[in-house]
């Protein structure tokens, strides 16, 4: 166990004495000084009334219901939601978040995990690679831990920086966005919607389901490149293909959604925020299904990055 220990302390060595990781965490806090700065100068100007602008979408969503013949059912459950939720907010008095307050912020800062998600990809593709592009490779394999153990470090110390990652930009958002914006708005709490009724939740435990979810994506593009990596060799190739695909899955899985098999694509599962707050791509998707096909598809890179790491010769 120490000797593992060791093995991460190693690698994370690699890691941090790089200037490239520090410009990498330095980008995260820059880009939310930067939201907190747009945010505060495209704020809202003056009142608006809230209630009528809600009641505004209630209707529009619920003429778009009406004339849904041949409308995804992906849509439609989304087109419900909207219309509970907002019914919700008219009922309770729960105006929607502005635009220039805390929560919106860190709502934004959601989208800075693909972000994190790149630079993850870039450790983890070249963490491998990058010892047999230097040929320190033969350094390392001489040492007396199994190629097993050396492995595993190089993937934990990858997904420790994808997580320390995440943990400054929650709380960076959180700590800019209050000095920033505010913090009036602390209390406000999130609306959701499952099983046909709403419910509220804390805002501050909502973010943190988000970025969990969120690293869903992350966790898998990152194994995948690491896989990549290992395959051939070549980091450029590994961050080239994981980035092509974390961009454009998506959207392939959205067109063959019509099709049944559709579901056991890798991109079709990795959004669980649908089975809290909406509804799957395919109706026939559960979240046990989801877990249990992201699980098969994780050992399944794990597995061939071994496979090729421990069994292969490395050249003389």
């Amino acid at each position: 166990m120490s000797s593992m220990i060791r093995l991460i302390q190693n690698e994370n060595m690699k890691i941090y004495r790089r200037v490239g990781t520090w410009v990498m965490l330095g980008l995260i806090v820059i880009g939310l000084l930067l939201a907190t700065i747009f945010t505060n100068l495209a704020g809202d100007e003056g009142t608006t009334d809230w209630r009528s602008n809600t009641e505004t979408a209630i209707q529009q969503s619920e003429e778009s219901l009406q004339n849904s013949e041949g409308m995804p059912t992906a849509f439609k459950s989304e087109l419900e939601r909207s219309i509970a939720i907002n019914e919700y907010r008219l009922a309770n008095d729960i105006p929607p978040l502005e635009s220039d307050s805390i929560w919106s912020l860190m709502d934004n800062s959601i989208s800075l995990v693909s972000l994190i998600s790149i630079f993850t990809i870039i450790i983890g593709a070249g963490i491998i690679a990058s010892e047999y592009s230097w040929g320190t490779i033969k350094l390392l394999l001489i040492r007396p831990a199994t190629r097993t153990k050396i492995l595993a470090s190089k993937f934990i110390a990858t997904l420790l920086f994808a997580v320390l990652s995440l943990v400054i930009l929650y709380i960076s958002s959180f700590i800019i966005g209050g000095i920033g914006l505010g913090f009036g708005a602390v209390d406000q709490p999130y609306l959701t919607y499952k099983g046909g009724e709403v419910s509220e939740m804390s805002m501050a435990v909502h973010f943190i389901i988000e970025y969990a979810l969120a690293s869903v994506n992350l966790l898998m593009m990152v194994t995948f490149a690491f896989m990549l990596s290992s395959i051939f060799r070549s980091a450029s190739l590994a961050i080239g293909l994981a980035i092509f695909l974390m961009f454009t899955g998506s959207q392939l899985t959205f067109f063959l959604s019509q099709y049944d098999w559709a579901k056991y694509l890798l991109f079709a599962n990795t959004d669980l925020s649908v089975y809290f707050d909406g509804a799957p791509i395919i109706e026939s998707m559960t979240l046990g299904f989801s877990v249990v096909t992201l699980l098969i598809y994780f050992i399944v890179f794990l597995l061939l990055s071994w496979l090729l790491f421990t069994k292969r010769d490395v050249a003389a």
